[in-house]
């Protein structure tokens, strides 16, 4: 199945478009996912035991305090290990961490980073830390399938939702693989309400508003809604809105674009000095440099 294909073929429906994040966005998920699925697997599959604490409060800033929450797993897999290796902790421990090398060298050929287009690049560069990155990454999805259930949108995400589809068209805009958003959106009974659901195997962020909304609508009529830098910047590439979830603040974020921003972004009058309040805001919330340098 060529995934861009069926976003290069959404027809518009209305004359907006919306596009929408799931993890830690309309899914309070991302804390649970990161620090009981993706850290606990890396600890075992890249014998990360004997500097746990490091692990973990590294991992936790990269994945969800920092500019780099939201990014899709393999890059953020690169920054944690980077980011160990500069860390005194690590250093004074003599640790022994991975060579990341040849993870940096798929990332850069691939756009559609998961773990069946892994799969075919170790078939013909085989390189054993790869391998092992594949079976972490397939383990996460294992044990989220089988474990995570029950946990529902933000407050306030419902109503949105069904409000946006009265007006935008609309697509879920994510990093996570199709098939676990799509069992996430089913078990809620809120899948109906958006056109499409878009995930790493549809390539990028940016990919998946270009290939659906761009050259269909004007430009000033499509919006992101995102909780991560990732989201914005997809929005920022395609020339588009953006409507950020703050970390912390998720329901209080969705009562005000309920109320408030959607209707703004309806009317033409969203883009300039309100959207630039709200953008930064979100900046304030995720520091780049880690608070323990």
């Amino acid at each position: 199945m060529n995934y861009q294909d069926i976003l290069k073929n959404l027809k518009p429906n209305h004359e907006y478009f919306v596009g929408i994040d799931s993890d830690g966005c309309v899914f309070d998920t991302m804390e649970v996912k990161q620090k009981e699925f993706f850290i606990p697997n890396g600890m075992r599959y890249f014998d990360m035991f004997s500097i746990s604490k490091i692990v973990r409060e590294t991992w936790e800033f990269v994945n969800l305090y920092s500019v780099h929450r939201g990014v899709n797993r393999f890059p953020a897999l690169v920054k944690v290990f980077e980011l160990l290796a500069q860390r005194k902790e690590v250093i004074e421990n003599k640790k022994k961490l991975p060579d990341i090398t040849a993870l940096k060298n798929w990332i850069s050929k691939e756009t559609k980073l998961g773990n069946q287009t892994l799969q075919e690049y170790i078939k013909t560069n085989p390189d054993p830390f790869l391998e092992r990155v594949l079976q972490w990454s397939m383990a996460v999805n294992e044990d989220i399938g089988t474990w995570m259930k029950g946990v529902t949108p933000f407050n306030h995400v419902i109503p949105s939702l069904e409000n946006i589809s009265l007006f935008s068209d609309s697509i879920v805009v994510s990093q996570t693989p199709l098939e676990a958003l799509t069992r996430e959106w089913t078990e809620h009974k809120i899948d109906h309400l958006v056109g499409t659901i878009a995930g790493q195997e549809h390539g990028t962020k940016t990919e998946h508003l270009a290939l659906a909304a761009n050259g269909k609508y004007a430009d000033d009529k499509i919006l992101m809604i995102g909780d991560a830098p990732g989201d914005r910047k997809a929005a920022t590439d395609n020339g588009v809105c953006f409507y950020p979830i703050v970390p912390g603040q998720e329901a209080e974020s969705w009562n005000k674009f309920k109320s408030e921003a959607f209707n703004m972004f309806l009317k033409g009058s969203y883009k300039g000095d309100y959207e630039n309040l709200l953008l930064e805001e979100f900046r304030n919330a995720l520091p780049e440099k880690p608070y323990w340098e």
